[in-house]
């Protein structure tokens, strides 16, 4: 034998003996959590009490390679054949490699970081929780799976297997102070046994998937299990995403003994919270576009994991009732180009992603007409039998003329207090015209901090003076609104609301939609509080807008002509001024775009106000707009009734507050 045949077979001899080092022993101890019992499992149980362990654990790892029972959402066994010699995406295969050597991109916004040689699974690059609760959740894993189930090449299995075990090792409960608000917070847990689940099937027809690994993997499965079930999150979409992953890890190892009782747990769970958590109008109580479109796909995921293993009957008929409502309620919040207000931690959606939704949902609900409509962009199905609409428990209202893109849609925000991602924005608006948003809401940029520590990113995206409404010394208000007046046909629409911003300050917005063309926005700022007032306007990045201050208007200059006046018309002293303010469509990514502010001094307990006319039009030179305040007009006691003049058109304008 040469020298170099001798160095290749004592280096796999070392490999193999690496290996083994890191495996336990296989005792009777090491099958305490799996039901013997369970059909399938009638050599594996004999072998156990024939004390042959490690035989057992190899007919156990058997059956797993071979059984056919069980189905998941994704990644089930007989799925191999979709991956196999596929050609792979050039970003999943370079993740796929830099987790080879241990650079891994736990999120999307964030770059690839370098864990070390010798995995620091408590190393924090940035100052942001959601960083290190995504890295502990593992889904990062998920291009090794892909890369390997394509390839074949080993070396993306045992690198899987060896950082599976690594994670084990070095992240045992208890063994980090804060370990509970990162790798043992329950809803992060959730998470990584739902990945834990697909991942399983990736690779356990790998030949370095063995039984000891095997029993290892299974043992912390059911820890991790039994953590979620014993530390459920008391409320909110947290509760929701760990009850469907509690019953998605029941259903992916019925046979561990405790999987009824897990999967089970999740089922209770999602029967209760939907009745909580969907309010009667179908929003999810977070009022977050985003996140109620999530709770609708954690709500069907669980009627989908339930038909899957035959037990759809667990969910009552009122469930489904209440999700097709859900998704209903989908089309009022959102514009004809699918996407919605970022308001309340949302982020950009498009068509293409929403256009996928709505064809699921389409699946779920075969006969309705209008999801149908949204599915197929209007092809077919039938459209919505109304314009402007409401969803009074969330406080979402508009204004549209059309559904279709050349339509004039506002999207406001006047609602009740809300869970965990409310920003505190009543008032807050979003005008659409012609597929133009020319008054995004500013979404969110970042939302966890690290422990108490404040990020100033975190506080100005939330901060009411980032958003279009009405503030007193650029203070944040409370949410609470009530909405007093809402007529929704016709040729004078109205939205009227009171919301107790500040203390001794109420705030009474109203909008009216004139001829269904433009709107005029009311403000009055009701009580003893003194101070400065501000009523913002924040537009698209790329707006180029100018600014007035003779005439205190703000215009618009899109070269294609599709553009907005936005003109105060009150009589009294306002001063004009330019802002800086930001707009953020995609975690950590934000662009700055133009702001203004009209702004007045309170300093009586007269009723303050303003009154500013939001006019979109085509060309390049904005309408001339003329305001007359009739003999009857007296802002501060709530009565309009003034003569607005555009381009010499005339409309007279008439309303009680």
């Amino acid at each position: 034998m040469n020298l170099k045949k001798i160095f290749v077979s004592c280096f796999f001899w070392l490999f193999a003996q690496s290996i083994l080092a890191q495996e336990a022993k296989i005792s009777a101890s090491s099958f305490d959590n799996i039901n013997l019992e369970y059909k399938g499992l009638e050599k594996v149980k004999n072998l156990v009490n024939s004390r042959k362990y490690d035989d057992a654990a190899k007919e156990l790892l058997k059956y797993y390679r071979n059984r056919t029972n069980v189905k998941l959402l994704d990644f089930n066994l007989e799925d191999n054949v979709k991956f196999e010699g596929k050609k792979v995406n050039e970003n999943t295969l370079q993740l796929a490699n830099d987790i080879l050597v241990h650079k891994f991109k736990p999120h999307k916004g964030y770059p690839t970081f370098d864990y070390g040689k010798d995995i620091n699974w408590q190393y924090r690059p940035v100052q942001d929780q959601l960083l290190t609760t995504f890295l502990h959740r593992t889904a990062f894993w998920e291009s090794l799976g892909i890369v390997y189930r394509s390839t074949g090449d080993e070396q993306y299995a045992k690198e899987w297997i060896f950082e599976v075990r690594d994670w084990i090792k070095k992240n045992k409960q208890g063994a980090y102070s804060d370990d509970k608000e990162y790798a043992w917070k329950a809803f992060v847990v959730s998470f990584r046994l739902n990945h834990w689940s697909g991942y399983f099937n990736l690779f356990v027809n790998s030949p370095n998937f063995t039984p000891a690994f095997l029993i290892e993997y299974l043992n912390s499965y059911n820890e991790q299990a039994n953590y979620v079930k014993n530390n459920y999150t008391d409320i909110g979409n947290h509760r929701l995403y760990e009850a469907v992953h509690m019953m998605c890890a029941g259903s992916s190892f019925p046979e561990m003994k405790q999987a009824e009782t897990w999967r089970k747990s999740g089922i209770v769970i999602l029967n209760e919270e939907i009745k909580k958590q969907v309010l009667p109008d179908g929003i999810q109580f977070e009022l977050s576009p985003s996140y109620h479109i999530g709770t609708i796909k954690i709500f069907l995921d669980a009627l989908q994991i339930a038909q899957l293993n035959g037990a759809e009957n667990e969910f009552p008929e009122s469930y489904r009732d209440l999700v097709k409502k859900m998704i209903l309620a989908v089309g009022k919040y959102s514009f004809p180009d699918y996407t919605f207000p970022l308001y309340g931690n949302s982020f950009m959606t498009n068509k293409t992603l929403m256009l996928k939704n709505y064809q699921l949902w389409a699946s779920v609900f075969p006969k309705e007409k209008v999801i149908e409509y949204y599915a197929t962009d209007g092809a077919s199905g039938k459209q919505p039998d109304y314009l402007s609409s409401s969803l009074p428990n969330a406080g979402f209202y508009a204004f549209r003329n059309g559904w279709d893109i050349k339509s004039t849609v506002m999207q406001i925000k006047v609602g009740p207090p809300a869970e965990f991602h409310s920003h505190p924005d009543n008032g807050n608006f979003v005008l659409w015209v012609k597929g133009r948003d020319f008054t995004p809401d500013s979404g969110s940029f970042i939302y966890a901090n690290v422990g108490n520590q404040e990020n100033s990113k975190r506080d100005w995206y939330r901060s009411t003076k980032a958003h279009q409404t009405l503030t007193l010394d650029n203070q944040n208000i409370e949410n609470n609104a009530k909405v007093t007046q809402w007529q929704p046909d016709g040729d004078l629409q109205v939205l009227s609301s009171t919301n107790p911003s500040y203390k001794d300050l109420n705030h009474q917005r109203t909008f009216l939609f004139v001829d269904q063309t433009y709107f005029i926005i009311i403000d009055r700022a009701i009580g003893n509080a003194k101070g400065n007032l501000a009523i913002r306007y924040n537009l698209k990045e790329d707006s180029k807008a100018t600014m007035n201050a003779g005439n205190n208007s703000i215009v618009t200059n899109y070269t294609d002509g599709n553009n907005l006046l936005i003109q105060l018309l009150n009589k009294d002293k306002v001063t004009l001024k330019e802002e800086s303010s930001f707009v953020s469509y995609q975690y950590q990514k934000e662009s700055p775009r133009p702001a203004f502010a009209f702004e007045k001094l309170k300093n009586s307990d007269t009723t303050e106000g303003f009154i500013s006319i939001i006019y979109p039009f085509n060309g390049n030179t904005a309408p001339e707009v003329k305001i007359t305040e009739n003999s009857g007009h007296n802002l501060s006691n709530g009565i309009i009734d003034i003569t607005v003049s555009i381009n010499g058109k005339i409309t007279y304008i008439k309303q009680t507050l």
